[in-house]
């Protein structure tokens, strides 16, 4: 079989799934044969995958299609759609997810369900292929909710813990949520296109199809969703209870940056669309970044405090979307689409290194993740301090690494469309900045703090490799041009009149950095107790109390009022209408006897209760009331 485009898509999206069923019908039991089948296929998978996008595929189109289900003039098609998104899209989960694979070795290796561990990854590596090659809304959300499933199932992994079966079914409903809202913008597409082909409907609107704010929008809803977007991010920081490199994988590089990739993919809607819609994302975006990020700061879990980092970073990835196009004189750049990739790279290198320099933490200091109880690391764990301080330099700016110019390139188009905006991102670089060196100071600094990490030690060689690889990336992916190329135009051929614009956001990033750092630095200390809550403890309960307040809004609804509505549907689905309705004088007959069962329940505070109110009713009939 010759490496065709075609042939190498088609090995990406397969190889995965046959490791994954593979592993479900054989190696159940077998944690060891499991690993090494997902490994090697994982191996094959990312080859493919790295010469798919490298090797100059991108310039010959790869149309393969396939008619799966028709229903009268409705045809539900599998294809592929392979150009410059999806290779770069393609070669981030590519990467990160065979890092994760090789870090999992190390880091599962006395778990004793292993198989189950490996075979979800597998599924989830194929799940999210196929959105990343999808040619059309609908495959891409049958993937959508494929990757919703695995990312159950890893988040479900120690599902005898009750906080881990709590996280994985908050997240697959929350995501639901906005998938019904994805599912009807879907609907509305092939109302209006009549497909939901990308590049068809692309077609439509180039030339010159009007598109109704409400249609991206309703499709926008499942970008809420899967990346976790105000009001539906309450998932993310609880589905920390999976295993560490299942946070790195899902949580940080692809998942979650699934839903920033599906707006790339319908820019075209919302070019055509009135700005509100745009706006709407714009808002939504720099909204959930502040918010997040002072989240982070109260936090004293390592793994949560990374997830709000996701959250903020996500938040800022979807203000860059939603900050859109500059159309300068004779020069139309897509500069949201540009700026939004930009970052979703090199923020999946650098996060997916954060959150296994945690999993390396944690495994060295047997399992604990509270960095008040750590300290001391920096001696214990040279190397893993080293990549991890490189992810910290990366995320918070430092000029050169990667973060340093994707964080940039947002912030240079948040002053050009938007100065409101473009202050509150500018807040948000600077919280950033402050929660991660809190982090990292706290965590490798200082003396050890608890019997734990004063035993710790450093990570095994299949643990400590993807660290290397990842902290090389965090520092020089930006130098790889010749695949994000495509998308750093609109920072690269920028007019000359706004080569001051530069040097501004230059000279502010280094700024907001140096800022956020050194009060992080002279604030905490490296010892047992947050020094926020000592120095300023107003400031530390209402930022505690932002945190924890969507949650109980949440419960509060569920508990209280969708709970008891959902009873009462219950009682008159059961009793009204499967009884009268459809059961008729036969279940009138049931539903009377029911009550009168009821009256004798054998108690005598009831009957007592029941004799008071027939005492009650003989009153009111002998005083006329009753007449």
């Amino acid at each position: 079989m010759s490496l065709t485009p075609t042939t190498l898509a088609l090995v990406t999206l397969l190889l995965p799934l046959a490791s994954a069923v593979l592993i479900a019908l054989f190696m159940r039991r077998a944690g060891m044969l499991a690993q090494i089948v997902s490994v090697a296929a994982c191996v094959v998978y990312a080859a493919a995958a790295l010469i798919l996008a490298f090797g100059g595929h991108r310039a010959a189109a790869v149309n393969a299609s396939l008619d799966w289900l028709s229903i009268g003039g409705f045809t539900l098609s599998l294809g592929i759609k392979f150009d410059d998104l999806a290779a770069l899209m393609l070669a981030i989960v590519a990467v990160v997810g065979l890092c994760v694979h090789v870090f999992s070795i190390g880091y599962m290796r006395d778990d004793k369900a292993r198989a189950r561990y490996f075979g979800g990854l597998s599924i989830f590596m194929f799940s999210m292929t196929g959105i990343v090659l999808a040619d059309n809304l609908f495959m891409m959300f049958i993937f959508w909710e494929l990757v919703g499933f695995s990312s159950w199932l890893l988040i479900n992994h120690y599902r005898e813990k009750q906080s881990a079966a709590d996280a994985s079914k908050k997240a697959f409903i929350v995501n639901r949520i906005g998938d019904f809202g994805f599912l009807l913008g879907i609907i509305a597409c092939y109302h209006v296109f009549g497909t939901t082909s990308l590049t068809a409907i692309a077609t439509q609107v180039d030339a010159g199809a009007f598109v109704v704010a409400c249609i991206p929008l309703a499709l926008f809803c499942g970008a809420v969703g899967k990346s976790a977007q105000v009001p539906l991010q309450v998932w993310l920081p609880d589905a920390m209870e999976g295993p560490t490199p299942v946070s790195a994988l899902i949580h940080a590089a692809t998942m979650v940056a699934a839903g920033i990739y599906m707006l790339c993919r319908i820019e075209p809607l919302f070019a055509a669309a009135p700005a509100v819609a745009l706006n709407v994302v714009m808002w939504i975006g720099v909204i959930t970044a502040l918010y997040a990020a002072l989240c982070a700061i109260t936090q004293s879990d390592i793994k949560k405090v990374l997830a709000y980092s996701t959250l903020s970073q996500l938040g800022y990835m979807v203000a860059a979307f939603g900050l859109g196009r500059i159309v300068e004189g004779k020069f139309l750049i897509v500069a949201g689409v540009g700026a939004a990739m930009f970052h979703l790279t090199t923020h999946a290198f650098f996060k997916a290194l954060l959150f296994l320099g945690s999993g390396s933490v944690i495994t060295g200091c047997h399992h604990e993740q509270d960095i008040f109880k750590m300290g001391g690391l920096r001696k214990k764990m040279p190397l893993t301090f080293v990549t991890f301080s490189i992810g910290v330099l990366a995320i918070i700016g430092m000029p050169f690494l990667s973060g340093f110019f994707s964080k940039d390139a947002i912030l240079y188009l948040a002053m050009v469309k938007n100065m409101p905006a473009f202050v509150l991102l500018t807040l948000t670089a600077v919280l950033t900045a402050f929660y991660m060196v809190r982090m990292w100071k706290i965590t490798f600094l200082g003396e050890s703090r608890s019997e734990e990490s004063s035993h710790a030690h450093e990570s095994g060689a299949s643990m400590l490799l993807p660290l290397i690889v990842l902290a090389v990336l965090s520092a020089g992916c930006v130098y790889m041009r010749p695949l994000i190329m495509p998308f750093l135009e609109v920072f690269l051929n920028v007019p000359a009149a706004h080569g001051a614009d530069h040097i501004i956001i230059l000279a502010l990033s280094i700024a907001v950095m140096l800022i956020g750092a050194t009060a992080a630095l002279f604030l905490y200390k490296p010892v047992a107790t947050d020094s926020l809550r000592e120095k300023i403890p107003g400031v530390f309960t209402i930022l505690t109390h932002l945190r924890e307040t969507p949650d109980r809004v949440y419960n509060y609804y569920t508990g209280k009022i969708q709970q008891r509505f959902a009873l009462f549907l219950n009682v008159l689905d059961r009793f009204f209408i499967g009884g009268l309705v459809v059961r008729g004088l036969a279940g009138l007959t049931g539903f009377l006897g029911l009550g009168a069962r009821a009256l004798h329940v054998g108690s005598m505070h009831a009957y007592v209760y029941w004799f008071l109110l027939g005492a009650v009713l003989v009153w009111a009939f002998a005083s006329g009331f009753l007449h």
